[in-house]
């Protein structure tokens, strides 16, 4: 696997070594010691999946305090623009973000750390998205920023009027009164 790092730091891209056949494709998508030598130790517990339609906006969700999550993720079908928020009022990249685009074709995956707001945008008919994450899901401890907010600029790469969110991504609070990472 070969560990990409990205603007900001501690986001990494992860682009494994796909192994091509007649009978399909092979690759390692997650190895403990080679993650630890580039990245560090980070005690995954958890598994997910969602499977989305073309305009699905999920995010930027993030878990608070102790509840906080570092993730894993990628897609397993389709397409998405994945975007990671740093909320680390310490850091020299804070409010800055990263956009990467995540594929069955690629098949890279992007590690967000704990103090990132998370988020991503289905730009394919569907895509299936899987991630693991260092925490559990603790609803009293999580929080979202709005995903159009214009201090963060995000640049969705489809028209507004397309997308599709939940009620509770739409009453995200905005950047400046979001709840942020010391």
């Amino acid at each position: 696997m070969e560990y990409i790092k990205t603007d900001i730091q501690d986001v990494w891209i992860i682009e494994p070594k796909v192994f091509n056949d007649p009978r399909g494709y092979f690759f390692e998508s997650w190895k403990q010691a080679d993650f630890e030598q580039h990245i560090g130790h980070v005690d995954f517990v958890q598994d997910n999946e969602s499977k989305s339609s073309f305009g699905v906006l999920r995010g930027l969700h993030y878990q608070k305090g102790e509840y906080a999550q570092a993730k894993l993720v990628r897609v397993i079908k389709g397409r998405v623009l994945d975007v990671a928020v740093d909320i680390r009022k310490s850091s020299p990249t804070f409010g800055r973000h990263v956009a990467v685009e995540l594929s069955e074709d690629n098949k890279r995956q992007l590690f967000i750390p704990r103090g990132f707001a998370h988020g991503f945008l289905v730009l394919s008919d569907e895509a299936i998205f899987t991630y693991k994450v260092d925490n559990v899901y603790a609803p009293a401890h999580e929080a979202s920023i709005r995903w159009n907010d214009p201090e963060i600029g995000i640049n969705w790469p489809i028209a507004m009027e397309n997308v599709v969110t939940s009620e509770k991504d739409l009453n995200g609070k905005f950047f400046q009164d979001a709840d942020l990472f010391d």
